[in-house]
């Protein structure tokens, strides 16, 4: 029986009113069937006390449909991923008795933001080399969380599971999330201390949730093994053992870190990291679907046509190599007065180069370009 804590899914109760699903004891002994009733908080707040479960497979459908703000607008989505980013910074300093529903705040919040423009989403993680302002640590963890949801969602996880993947990632580095900003920047070696930090940080991390009241043992494991290595070479422990989940981890982990600016290297474009994530994990299903989840030119990405028009991809396109364009400029260069989709499978519209972000002749604004990819 798969459990996670009650106060981790605190947001699907309603006081008052019949519970969707049962809650049991730390024993997984019945305290409460579907169809009864929490009275008022300090009865929910007994029940966290007591260290109170849920089963996991009783939520399918449930987490999905958690409260969350109206999606916004297509010129608002930036600055809603933003007001995330800030979130979740927030989140991190949160004490352990409050940590674990402040997860379940943020993450309904980041998947109602996936869900209303999923090809924006995919976007904020490949622009980052062009906008890479605020806490290195806290960008990342979302990042790898979207990675993590778009490859499970392509591989057809339930929402249960595709929830999950997103929140082992948002928290696989909740140990070492300042750390990570301050790495970001510095170009000296590390310090004995910060290597310990990074060794131990798995670990840490696990214990650290486990404390909050976290209890999905499916989470916990992914982030205790998402550094070790099929040949027993990674760490903390050295050990070959691993999990699906904890592979996706490492994987989504690599892949958005490498498409990131940092002070010791510039970051490589979207096809670059998928040659490389492709090398690490040839035989993985896990690394082909977040290989195919963002695609070869991932929307956002800037892109030069073989009439010498230049552009941004909105959406992927049925072939991996015809992505769907919104031409920008003319054949010189110059800006058009408007934006022209193009269909790159017509070989006078083909696309002849990945370009980085900064290419572009003009300033596009990230409100412009996620305009223009819900209105493809």
């Amino acid at each position: 029986m798969r459990v996670c804590s009650l106060a981790s899914v605190q947001n699907c109760i309603e006081l008052g009113q019949p519970l969707q699903f049962s809650v049991r004891d730390e024993g997984h002994l019945l305290l409460l069937a579907k169809g009864q009733v929490i009275a008022d908080q300090r009865q929910l707040e007994d029940l966290f006390q007591r260290g109170a479960l849920v089963e996991v497979d009783e939520l399918a459908g449930l987490l999905p449909a958690a409260r969350r703000p109206p999606p916004p607008r297509a010129a608002r989505l930036p600055r809603a991923w933003e007001d995330c980013g800030q979130k979740m910074r927030e989140v991190f300093a949160t004490e352990t008795p409050a940590l674990a529903g402040a997860i379940e705040e943020a993450t309904d919040q980041l998947l109602a933001l996936i869900q209303t423009a999923p090809d924006v989403a995919l976007a904020q993680v490949v622009r980052q080399s062009s906008g890479g302002g605020g806490h290195y640590g806290v960008r990342h963890s979302i990042h790898a969380a979207t990675a993590s949801q778009a490859a499970a969602r392509y591989l057809g996880w339930s929402d249960v599971d595709q929830r999950r993947a997103f929140q082992a990632a948002l928290t696989m580095n909740i140990a070492m999330v300042d750390l990570q900003a301050r790495l970001a920047t510095q170009v000296s070696p590390l310090t004995a201390r910060q290597r310990e930090a990074i060794h131990d940080h798995p670990l840490r991390g696990a214990q650290m949730l486990a404390e909050a009241g976290i209890q999905d043992e499916a989470w916990l494991q992914a982030i205790r093994l998402h550094h070790e290595l099929p040949d027993g070479s990674g760490y903390p422990c050295g050990t070959s053992e691993s999990s699906e989940l904890a592979e996706m981890l490492r994987f989504a982990d690599v892949y958005t870190a490498r498409l990131s600016d940092r002070a010791d290297r510039p970051a490589i474009s979207a096809r670059q990291a998928g040659r490389e994530l492709h090398q690490m994990g040839q035989t993985s299903p896990l690394a082909g679907a977040l290989i195919k989840a963002f695609g070869i030119f991932p929307p956002g990405s800037v892109v030069r046509l073989v009439s010498g028009e230049m552009g941004i991809v909105v959406r992927n396109g049925e072939k991996a190599y015809h992505p769907h364009v919104a031409i920008l400029t003319t054949s010189a260069g110059e800006p058009r007065q408007s934006p022209r989709l193009a269909d790159t499978s017509r070989d006078s519209h083909a696309v002849s180069a990945l370009l980085p972000a900064h290419a572009m002749p003009m300033r596009i604004s990230e409100d412009m370009i996620a305009g223009l990819i819900v209105g493809a």
